[in-house]
């Protein structure tokens, strides 16, 4: 790969990263004390993939340890946020599905986003953000199927 190419492609995954930061602390400094950002990115992926899927299968998409995983979900469980279920297929593990406080609580998030929304889009045009969502999703499929491969 040439040198130039593999500049890039760095300076493209050092952006996302800054971004990714950024947008964490955005986000953090918004959720109630004692809630994580694992929290909602927990119940983020469970809304926007599908819930009832087994902690291993969420610690897999989240790459943490499966320890790690059921740490973050038994805050989301004693916080009534998610509900552990016998897993009908195996009777040995679980799966997590949503509550409706739950999907409250992510919505609620990204609601209390809206004044820092606000200021951004005065200086970030619309139509940057609508040029640029297609393609980090396009470059977020591949990788994600690169890893899984």
């Amino acid at each position: 790969m040439p040198d130039d190419l593999n500049a890039l492609y760095f300076k493209v995954f050092n952006e996302i990263g800054i971004l990714e930061q950024l947008s964490r602390a955005l986000l953090e400094a918004r959720l109630p004390p004692g809630m994580l950002i694992s929290h909602f990115s927990v119940l983020n992926h469970l809304i926007r993939v599908k819930d009832g899927q087994t902690p291993l299968v969420l610690a897999r998409a989240f790459q943490v340890p499966k320890t790690t995983m059921t740490h973050t979900l038994a805050g989301l469980d004693k916080a009534g946020l998610v509900e552990m279920r016998p897993n009908p297929e195996d009777k040995r593990s679980k799966q997590v599905w949503l509550t409706a406080a739950g999907r409250a609580f992510r919505n609620d998030a990204i609601a209390a986003l809206a004044p820092d929304i606000a200021h951004l889009s005065t200086v970030v045009p619309e139509e940057t953000l609508r040029r640029l969502a297609p393609e980090l999703e396009k470059l977020r499929e591949i990788m994600d199927a690169n890893r899984r491969a």
